[in-house]
């Protein structure tokens, strides 16, 4: 029972996403233009991406707790949905380059994985490179997770590394927020602010107190 509880909390996350997006951008309009079709992919990666770093960072941060309650299959469920955050993470900006690519734009990987600013020309130019900070840091991550039994070092500090997985949260919402309707579109912009109030309370009262916690061991020893 309290499997099916979790999916159809998990479930009810994901249908916020069709319920933003087609109120964004009724079908009469993808019918007409269809190559809004693949901005529409896009988009849905996008706010899916969002849902899944957040719930892979409630089950991070209260993973013994949850398994305790729920069982094992909550970690096999974690390490699934990693892989599958990590994969949306790539369709994203690859979506966005096929885009480019059909509206009249050479096929540029570059543009879209690498082409980051720090004194941008354009407010979208640093949104841009909010999402490709948060590409690459969460890149970090999974290699983090993939590798994490590899050598000595990496079995102590691999979570440490996994931490960084909020500060991809919080770039890429802030990416989402600035550069689309959607994020900022109800029922997902009730859902974006609830949510990041939740992780900066993790943050705050949990990640913070287990760092300095764990930095104060690291000086004693």
């Amino acid at each position: 029972m309290k499997k099916i509880y979790f999916f159809l909390i998990f479930t009810i996350l994901l249908v916020l996403v069709p319920l933003t997006i087609f109120k964004v951008t009724p079908l009469e309009i993808i019918q007409k233009y269809p190559y809004t079709v693949i901005t529409l992919f896009q988009r849905i990666t996008g706010l899916t991406l969002f849902i899944l770093l957040f719930v892979q960072i409630i089950l991070g941060a209260f993973m013994g707790r949850l398994t305790d309650k729920l069982g094992g299959w909550i970690y096999k469920f974690h390490i699934f949905e990693g892989k599958l955050t990590y994969l949306l993470a790539i369709a994203h900006p690859v979506l966005l380059m096929l885009f480019s690519y059909f509206t009249g734009h050479k096929l540029d990987p570059y543009v879209v994985f690498v082409n980051a600013c720090l004194l941008c020309q354009t407010p979208s130019g640093y949104y841009y490179t909010l999402g490709i900070v948060s590409f690459w840091l969460l890149t970090v991550t999974v290699l983090a997770a993939v590798f994490r039994s590899a050598n000595t070092w990496m079995k102590t500090n691999w979570r440490k590394l996994h931490v960084l997985n909020y500060i991809v949260f919080l770039l890429v919402g802030a990416h989402g927020f600035f550069l689309g309707r959607d994020f900022r579109t109800q029922p997902f912009f009730t859902f974006a602010m609830v949510a990041y109030a939740v992780v900066s309370g993790i943050i705050i009262f949990v990640e913070i107190p287990r760092l300095y916690k764990n930095f104060r061991s690291w000086l004693k020893g």
